[in-house]
């Protein structure tokens, strides 16, 4: 099973900090944001790890040699679903995905690899927490989930705060056969929607992965839920920036950088 950061965005919001590198170049505790997410793939067993790179994705290339890239050259122009399915090459085997801008723990990886369904997607259930503390990023904006068990019922942003259950954290498991239904869906969606609105999005290429999950959903796949409880961030903004530095080197170790295991 591989796992797949998606990474192609500059990350505009973070200003500066973007200006001459990628978004997940950002440090917490002075460790890059791309180095805590692979020492969570390393701790969950996932050795395989792809990267959907566009913006600054040769600094990448040269920085990190062990790993595979896949090339979103039409960055600015389509979203997260799309540069996920730049690496449609690696997904037959089963994968598991995540966004280059988060913190999130080995632990729930494992919890979703180790769930039995075909598609499981790892959800904060304390997420109301951090958005206490987050000015510039406001609820409404979340990828909200409800569920039943541990089935999620609905993944959108409209989801009312108050009724969510969670908050989809970016990242997803998919077996083999959970990769060969949202390869089927996409490519069912993408030859009627193409270049045309879908759903929410303005024109299929802007669509977010959420997106897909609740088409999917509507159409009686079934799609599970992981819980993480709070050992999860964001980070969006430069406020997200410096929330993430006063809170998570205090409750986590370190990972060495990977340049350090890879020189």
């Amino acid at each position: 099973m591989n796992a797949i950061i998606i990474g192609a965005g500059r990350g505009s919001r973070l200003n500066a900090m973007t200006e001459n590198q990628p978004k997940c170049y950002a440090t917490v505790g002075g460790v890059r944001i791309l180095d805590w997410t692979l020492e969570a793939f390393d701790q969950a067993g996932l050795r395989d790890k792809v990267f959907i790179g566009g913006y600054q994705i040769e600094q990448i290339r040269r920085d990190y040699p062990d790993l595979t890239f896949a090339h979103n050259a039409d960055w600015q122009n389509n979203n997260i679903l799309l540069s996920l399915f730049r690496a449609e090459p690696h997904m037959a085997g089963g994968f598991v995905c995540a966004y280059s801008d988060i913190l999130f723990r080995d632990s729930v990886v494992r919890d979703a690899m180790n769930h039995p369904g075909d598609i499981v997607v790892c959800a904060d259930t304390r997420w109301r927490d951090r958005y206490q503390h987050r000015s510039q990023h406001p609820e409404h904006d979340a990828e909200k989930v409800t569920v039943a068990g541990d089935r999620v019922t609905e993944i959108h942003r409209d989801i009312e705060s108050a009724d969510a259950d969670g908050e989809y954290i970016g990242v997803a498991k998919f077996t083999p056969r959970g990769a060969a239904l949202l390869r089927e869906h996409f490519h069912r969606v993408q030859r009627e929607f193409a270049g045309r609105p879908w759903r929410e999005a303005k024109v299929f290429e802007k669509a977010y992965l959420i997106l897909l999950l609740q088409e999917m959903i509507e159409r009686d796949v079934p799609v599970h839920f992981v819980a993480t409880h709070g050992d999860y961030a964001e980070i969006d903004t430069e406020e997200d920036y410096a929330l993430s530095n006063a809170d998570w080197p205090k409750r986590f170790p370190l990972p060495p950088p990977r340049s350090a295991r890879t020189s």
